[in-house]
């Protein structure tokens, strides 16, 4: 395993997996070791932030990441304050990474408004950093927007500064109004796993651009951040199981409508229908098998972990900043240790 290079062109992050707040230190720790650059834990089955406190207390150098944290059932200043708090305790390596979910999650599940969700969205994460404004700079706080309003902050409330100032905001977005609200108020963006290289080029990076010049920032002022899909294995039997496990999760995501627009950048359009179809039918397996090769080679990278490196930096090498492994066959991110390498070593 060769050692990290911090001058490495791009920074490489793992996913905490582990359901038990009481391995999460020294899984963390491991992570470090191996050379991972950030640590994303997820709100799926349990909160996102309690594990990164954990993490902050065991690591010095990986950036800490919600990716995502759920926004529109919190307030901004719930937000604020466990920004603040993470901030503050990991040395200024947290970042909040926020994900709008899906109407039917928010409104079914969370109880919370969806309305909007764009727009929503932007106010959202404006109004959080005019509090950290306030904490951070004594500035008075007078947010007033058309989704959330915050004008009262007293000296028994205000924690003050973190000493590292504000955290980074990270967004999760696929379409093209969310992805310019990313670009226009946010420190990075988490680009969906289920995107090609086409897609990326042709709308993605478009729409981020777009939102940058509202706000008269250039592409260095962005990271982004891309779940790869990754199929490889050492023996025939490895690669037949990652195979499948890649095409029924694009074939998952590829059920959704909402996603629709990037099966048919290539001309899939009728790939989705019988997706969409086959989901109502709860027909999980046969799903996978409407992925081509074709399909399957545009949204994922196919070769041995030594190849790895050098295929997915000549894909996206000149678009994303940070990479993450989308291998649901292969989900411990200790199992990549010889690929993490690899990216240090390019």
């Amino acid at each position: 395993m060769g050692t990290v290079d911090e001058d490495s062109p791009m920074k490489i992050d793992g996913m905490l997996i582990t359901p038990d707040l009481g391995t999460i230190g020294a899984r963390a720790r491991r992570m470090e070791e191996i050379g991972y650059d950030g640590l994303y834990s997820a709100e799926t089955k349990h909160d996102p932030f309690f594990p990164l406190l954990l993490a902050a207390e065991h690591t010095e150098r990986m950036d800490l990441a919600t990716a995502i944290a759920v926004a529109f059932p919190r307030s901004p200043m719930h937000l604020a304050h466990i920004g603040h708090d993470l901030q503050r305790f990991s040395q200024g390596r947290f970042i909040l990474g926020l994900g709008s979910q899906v109407k039917a999650h928010i409104e079914k599940r969370f109880s919370a408004s969806f309305d909007r969700p764009a727009a929503r969205m932007r106010e959202l994460i404006l109004a959080t950093r005019a509090i950290w404004a306030t904490w951070e700079q004594d500035e008075p706080l007078r947010f007033e927007g058309e989704f959330y309003r915050h004008t009262l902050m007293t000296p028994f409330f205000n924690p003050g500064p973190t000493g590292f100032g504000p955290p980074r905001v990270f967004l999760a977005a696929v379409g093209e109004k969310m992805t310019e609200v990313a670009g226009e108020v946010c420190d990075g963006m988490f680009i969906h796993g289920f995107t090609t290289e086409k897609y990326l080029r042709e709308t993605t990076i478009p729409a981020i651009e777009r939102g940058l010049a509202k706000s008269g920032r250039t592409r260095a002022d962005i990271e982004l951040a891309f779940p790869t899909f990754m199929v490889t294995g050492e023996t025939d039997e490895e690669w037949q199981t990652a195979d499948a496990a890649v095409r029924e999760q694009i074939a998952f995501y590829g059920s959704t409508p909402a996603y629709r627009p990037v099966l048919e950048a290539h001309g899939w359009g009728e790939a989705q229908d019988e997706l969409n179809r086959l989901s109502k039918q709860g027909a999980w397996k046969e799903m996978g098998k409407v992925i081509t090769d074709d399909i399957l080679d545009a949204f994922a990278v196919r070769g041995t972990p030594g190849e790895l490196p050098g295929l997915v930096l000549a894909r996206y090498g000149d678009l994303v900043d940070r990479l993450s492994f989308y291998a649901p066959y292969r989900a411990d991110p200790e199992t990549w240790a010889d690929v993490v390498a690899g990216f240090k070593a390019a």
